[in-house]
């Protein structure tokens, strides 16, 4: 964190930046990930990991010819760089005499929607696109049953995955509200899953543990463990990434053990120490993807919630040009009040309704003014007062707390955990 609060911030909101203009004397801290040493070439650091996989061999050494190679990449809300990484993974597949027809890339959309055409060539860049068989993992509705974990949640996983013979996890790694950490497993759980499997793996979200940098004791994170080892997950190469999605560590090889490094990574990186919780919280989303919709901005919401005392104001930036992102999250945000929604989901689990409840704590705590591109109206539905500037948000919240209100503020917060 900041020690000398700066009056002068940028911060993201969709695919360009604002300014925060206001006396410095308010702001306590300014909560920015450590500035991290940045490999001098991205390649070099993933050739790197590939060349030392972590608790595994060479992906060249242990896939065979004649394998049927699935390569699950990030959906186009997550900032993943698959377009980097898919080039010196074919590299080295085809070293190992895998031919093209027998790779398929497969996107982990989940529960969110299938993309178009053009946004499956923008993930992985115009050659592969038209080189290689590229499909969400929704397209076709066709799930396979492979069994239950010790938890209860049936895994069903999309046919291509079910039938490959070798699986390649892809993802960047960074902090998860409830899941603990992205990565490694969750390439497939929720990447891969039916909406049966998701639920009932995400409602584990309400019990202890599940929450955001716990990884051990976690059950929602180690309920998604035992799935990746029932779907059978071969190898993964993860990503770390810096405020400005540059790669900072690359690793590569077994599903638990090479993730460990990463999360090791990220907790240096992004868990930041406060001196004291704030009356106002300053938050960005983080800008594109993070905030294509209220149900993505949600995350960065819910860390600043940590931030924000009670009785206080949480000013988000967050542009949500898609609205609110998923049907069941807008039923429960537009159609129950906040003790509605978190009695209906204590009652019985429902994706999306889970963001709900997660955005429903916080309103039990705190105001919520949001800056976006939405319809006014659907946001004051969602129990959020909407503004079109921060600057009217800020003129609001001063109102509010008064001209020596004291304020934190997260240029990242869809990234960054701020710890007592």
């Amino acid at each position: 964190m900041d020690r000398m609060p700066c009056s002068d911030i940028e911060m993201g909101y969709g695919k360009s930046k604002v300014r925060l203009n206001m006396p410095g004397k308010n702001i306590i801290g300014i909560l920015r990930p450590v500035e991290p040493e940045v490999p001098a070439s991205e390649e070099a650091e993933i050739e790197g990991a590939l060349d030392n996989p972590i608790g595994s061999g060479r992906l060249e050494e242990i896939v065979r010819p004649g394998m049927k190679v699935v390569i699950m990449a990030s959906d186009i809300t997550r900032p993943s760089p698959t377009k980097k990484l898919l080039p010196p993974l074919i590299r080295r597949l085809e070293r190992a005499g895998v031919k093209d027809e027998d790779v398929t890339v497969v996107f982990g959309t989940g529960i969110h929607r299938n993309h178009t055409e053009e946004e499956k060539r923008l993930l992985v860049g115009a050659e592969m696109y038209e080189r290689f068989r590229c499909v969400d993992s929704t397209e076709t509705g066709d799930f396979v049953f492979l069994g239950e974990t010790s938890r209860g949640t049936p895994v069903e996983v999309c046919r291509p995955v079910a039938e490959c013979d070798f699986l390649i996890g892809t993802g960047n790694v960074e902090y998860h509200y409830f899941v603990g950490y992205s990565g490694g497993a969750k390439a497939v759980l929720p990447g891969a899953c039916s909406r049966r499997t998701v639920e009932a793996n995400h409602s584990m979200q309400l019990l202890p543990g599940a929450e955001i940098a716990r990884y051990d004791d976690n059950p929602v994170r180690q309920d998604i463990e035992e799935a990746g080892e029932i779907i059978g997950i071969d190898y993964i190469i993860n990503v770390v990434l810096d405020d400005k999605k540059r790669i900072v560590k690359a690793v590569a090889g077994h599903p638990r053990i090479a993730h460990a490094a990463a999360r090791q990574v990220v907790d240096s990186i992004y868990g930041v120490k406060i001196p004291e919780r704030a009356d106002i919280v300053i938050a960005s989303a983080g800008g594109y993807p993070k905030d294509v919709n209220l149900y993505q901005a949600q995350k960065g919401l819910d860390n600043a919630g940590k931030a924000v005392r009670d009785g206080g104001t949480i000013i988000l930036l967050g542009e949500c040009p898609e609205g609110l992102g998923e049907k069941t999250f807008e039923k429960y945000m537009t159609e129950m009040d906040v003790d509605d929604i978190l009695e209906s989901i204590r009652r019985k689990f429902v994706l999306g309704g889970h963001k709900a409840a997660a955005i429903a704590r916080i309103l039990k705590r705190a105001d919520v003014f949001l800056v976006s591109s939405m319809d006014p109206e659907l946001v004051r539905r969602c129990k959020l007062r909407p503004f079109r500037t921060l600057e009217e948000a800020l003129e609001a919240a001063f109102n509010k707390h008064g001209p020596d209100a004291r304020v934190l503020v997260m240029p990242y917060a869809g990234s960054t955990v701020p710890l007592i």
